[in-house]
């Protein structure tokens, strides 16, 4: 169920569409939280009128409180909605991670790469799961690390084959990019890198 439409308040420059891929259950998640704050927002509009009721509003600190509390509520409601309205969600199940092919990258597998930046002598590794929108975890038994699929360095690797380095241009700069593996992720992998689904924090991936 998605949010309802509503009138924008906060008229920000929109960024691009995108096409995000979330965990089943994302979309959920997303309506309740924005029924969470409208049901919020009603409750401080009640405060904000008893707090007017109470006379002079020059020195009505509770009216002010109030009143700034339902900017801050209207503020999350715009952003949600617009986050919504401007992207496209496909809900993906983590359960079809365990047995998809590993010829590229794709989503969901966990892949274990090379980076060397241009210019530079050393090479890092490091093993990532990649993963849907807003993941972050790290496993703490192997050290695999959450990539959700929109960063810079998970858009590079999606698609590439195992050993075949590849330039790429990242923020950081230009690097080589070499995939030294391909492989699933384990159901234990998955049951501690990935956490009960959370409604969108603005400025994450």
């Amino acid at each position: 169920m998605a949010p309802p439409r509503r009138k924008h308040i906060f008229r920000l420059p929109p960024p691009a569409p995108a096409t995000i891929y979330v965990r089943r259950g994302f979309n959920r998640v997303l309506a309740e939280e924005f029924a969470a704050l409208k049901a919020k927002r009603a409750e401080l509009v009640v405060d904000k009128v008893e707090a007017h009721s109470q006379g002079d509003l020059r020195e009505n600190f509770g009216f002010k409180a109030a009143k700034d509390a339902i900017r801050m509520v209207d503020r999350k409601m715009d952003e949600l909605d617009r986050f919504y309205l401007r992207n496209t969600f496909i809900e993906v199940d983590p359960a079809a991670w365990l047995t998809k092919p590993t010829d590229t990258v794709q989503l969901g597998h966990v892949v274990v790469v090379e980076k060397e930046d241009v210019g530079a002598k050393k090479k890092h590794r490091f093993t990532f799961l990649l993963a849907t929108h807003g993941e972050t975890a790290t496993d703490p038994e192997t050290g695999i690390e959450c990539l959700p699929h929109r960063s810079p360095l998970a858009a590079a690797l999606l698609g590439l084959a195992a050993n075949q380095p590849t330039p790429v241009t990242l923020p950081a700069g230009p690097a080589v990019l070499t995939v030294r593996s391909i492989r699933n992720p384990t159901q234990a992998e998955l049951d501690r890198l990935l956490a009960p689904i959370k409604a969108p924090e603005f400025g994450e991936d």
